[in-house]
């Protein structure tokens, strides 16, 4: 998944990219700016969010790390580095 999930002051949550993520304001609420200026104030903490972040792209450096372990038969067609690690099986 190429999101965190993070929950609005109402109660609903959303998934945000934190790659879009520009910056992260935390007096009192926690608010975070992407870079196209949008900002969302949510309940997380900001440590919670840079948590996340963080086990976020650890995950992606993982998928990354299994897949490029995988025997294959060629290069990889797009998508098909998360079909491995979702499936856990070698094409």
């Amino acid at each position: 998944m190429p999101m965190i999930v993070v929950t609005r002051l109402n109660g609903s949550r959303f998934a945000v990219n934190p790659d879009l993520i520009e910056r992260i304001h935390a007096s009192p609420d926690t608010t975070l700016v992407l870079v196209d200026g949008s900002s969302y104030i949510v309940t997380e903490s900001l440590d919670e969010i840079i948590e996340l972040v963080a086990r976020y792209r650890a995950k992606v450096i993982a998928l990354a790390h299994a897949a490029s372990s995988e025997p294959t038969d060629g290069p990889l067609r797009p998508g098909e580095v998360v079909e491995l690690a979702q499936r856990g099986k070698s094409r």
